[in-house]
C-alpha cells in the first residue's frame, strides 16, 4: 500500500512558523505559542522565538505539564476562523489549544467527498469542540457529532454558535463512541460518511474504558455497518506514534473489502512557514467512493 502525505498550508488564523529541537512555534490568531513536538528531530530556522506562552511537558511518559505564559492570555480563549467556520482557541491542559490545525487538508477532503449532494448523512466520532463538525454543516450536511465529555460538546454547541450554525441539523450526542456506533448499526441507521479520531487511551461518560489497539478494530467493523455502497468515505486518524499507516491501512483495506471504492493510508503534516518543510504529526487510514 502507497503511503501518501496530506499536507496542511498556513491560513489566516493559524500556521506553524519554526520548529526544530524538539519544539515548534506556532501563531494561533494574534498570539503565539510554543509546544513540545518529539518529531522536530532537527534545528529549528531562528532563535527568535517570542511567544505569549510555551507549555513545559512534565517528566513522565504519559504526558502531563503546564503552560508558562510570558505575555496574559485570555484564559476563557479566542475567536479564530477556518473558512466559513468560527470557534474558539484556548490553552488546555492538554498542551494543545482546544482544536487540531493539522486537521484541515481532512475537512477539506471530506467537503470534496461529498461535492453535490444534497444534505449528506455524516458523523464525528470523538468529535471533541467540533471543528470538524461544522466545517461539514457549513456546506449543508447533517451531521451526527459524538463525544463522551459533556464539556466538549458544551464548546462545539458554542462554537457552532459562533459559526451561525445554532439551527443547523446537528445532532450533539454524548456518549461512549463504540457504544453508540453499536446502538445505530441495530437501528439500521446508515451514513454517506464517518470521521473518527479516536484518543490512545479514553473513556466514557459511565466509565467504559477505550484503548485504541484492543477496541479500534472492532469500531472500525461497526462502522463499516453503517456505510453502504452509495456511501463516499471514512476517514480515520491516529496519534498514537508507536502505530503505523500501514497497519490501519491493512484493517480498513479489510474491512472494506466487499465494498466498491478505494483504501488509502498515509501521514497527515503541516507545512513549517519558515523553510517549507513539513512537520509529521499524525497517521490515518481512508476509505472513499
Amino acid at each position: 500500500m502507497k503511503i501518501e502525505t496530506m499536507i496542511g498550508a498556513p491560513w489566516s488564523d493559524y500556521g506553524l512558523l519554526d520548529s526544530g529541537h524538539g519544539r515548534k512555534l506556532e501563531r494561533y490568531g494574534r498570539f503565539r505559542f510554543v509546544r513540545p513536538e518529539p518529531q522536530a528531530m532537527w534545528a529549528p530556522a531562528t532563535t527568535d522565538w517570542r511567544a505569549q506562552g510555551e507549555f513545559v511537558p512534565g517528566s513522565d511518559e504519559e504526558g502531563g505539564g503546564r503552560w508558562v505564559f510570558a505575555e496574559p492570555v485570555p484564559r476563557d480563549g479566542w475567536p479564530m476562523k477556518w473558512e466559513q467556520v468560527r470557534f474558539t482557541a484556548q490553552t488546555t491542559p492538554f498542551r494543545h489549544l482546544g482544536f487540531f490545525p493539522d486537521m484541515a487538508p481532512v475537512w477539506r477532503w471530506m467537503r470534496e467527498r461529498v461535492d453535490g449532494m444534497d444534505a449528506p448523512e455524516c458523523m464525528n466520532l470523538f468529535g471533541y469542540t467540533g471543528v470538524g463538525t461544522l466545517a461539514m454543516a457549513s456546506i449543508g450536511a447533517r451531521m451526527v457529532h459524538v463525544d463522551a465529555s459533556k464539556k466538549s460538546v458544551e464548546a462545539a454547541r458554542g462554537n457552532a454558535a459562533l459559526s451561525g450554525l445554532s439551527d443547523a441539523p446537528i445532532r450533539w450526542i454524548i456518549d461512549d463512541a463504540a457504544k453508540f456506533v453499536a446502538r445505530e448499526v441495530r437501528r439500521g441507521r446508515r451514513y454517506d460518511g464517518i470521521l473518527l479520531d479516536p484518543p490512545k487511551y479514553g473513556r466514557g461518560p459511565e466509565g467504559e474504558v477505550w484503548r485504541l489497539e484492543e477496541d479500534l478494530p472492532r469500531l472500525i467493523a461497526d462502522c463499516r455497518k453503517l456505510l453502504d455502497a452509495e456511501s463516499r468515505f471514512l476517514f480515520l486518524t491516529v496519534y498514537a506514534v508507536r502505530m503505523s499507516a500501514l497497519a490501519i491501512g491493512e484493517m480498513v483495506r479489510q474491512v472494506f473489502a466487499d465494498l466498491p471504492g478505494t483504501v488509502e493510508a498515509g501521514e497527515l503534516g503541516v507545512r513549517e512557514e519558515a523553510r517549507g518543510l513539513t512537520l509529521p504529526t499524525a497517521i490515518w487510514a481512508r476509505w472513499s467512493r
